[in-house]
């Protein structure tokens, strides 16, 4: 459950610079460490309940209808599970200090970063977007839509664009989208149904 903010505790310099100091501190410091998300049940907090599962750790979890990166910088929050582009330039500009990142492979964008995994194996979690159709659209149309998406990720200008950001485009076909989100719904059914989250 969020916090009130009157009990809020800035944590300035956080002391964690890796993933084994952050869970060795956040193991001594339990129900003390503020997580930032983006509201009950979002990849951004769905992110940061996985990693309390595989670590044992627990964070109180602060949900945000608006940006949290304000309370990032002032220290009232001290985690976040963030898409790369959302703090990507607060990292770059030192603000922002990155233990890791949750994709199963390190970052183009951010290449020194570690990944989660190689401190917490088998965890993974990535922020994803699709472009999708209503259920009766025909065959067609949808082949053709991905035809012309994948014409797009073939260019090398917009490809720089999503590395320069920390985003990673990937094409699959209609098939694989479906199988994908089905394995996803799937991986994140389970972490709602194992920490008991429900929406408001």
């Amino acid at each position: 459950m969020p916090v009130p903010r009157s009990s809020w505790r800035s944590i300035r310099p956080f002391p964690a610079k890796t993933v084994p100091d952050f869970i060795t501190y956040a193991k001594a410091n339990p129900g003390k460490i503020n997580m930032a998300t983006a509201g009950i049940g979002s990849t951004v907090h769905l992110a940061g309940e996985l990693f309390m599962t595989m670590t044992g750790v627990r964070l109180v979890p602060v949900h945000y209808r608006t940006s949290y990166v304000p309370d990032m910088l002032a220290g009232q929050v001290q985690l976040v599970f963030s898409p790369i582009p959302t703090t990507i330039e607060q990292v770059r500009a030192g603000k922002l200090r990155a233990l890791a990142v949750t994709s199963g492979t390190r970052s183009q964008a951010l290449p020194e970063v570690p990944t989660i995994g190689e401190f917490v194996p088998g965890y993974e979690a990535s922020v994803w977007n699709g472009v999708v159709a209503p259920k009766n659209t025909p065959a067609e149309i949808i082949g053709k839509l991905y035809k012309e998406i994948d014409a797009v990720l073939a260019d090398p200008k917009i490809m720089a664009r999503f590395a320069e950001v920390g985003s990673v485009p990937k094409s699959m076909t209609p098939a694989d989208f479906c199988k994908f989100i089905a394995e996803d719904t799937e991986k994140w059914g389970k972490v709602i149904r194992a920490d008991n989250i429900k929406a408001e």
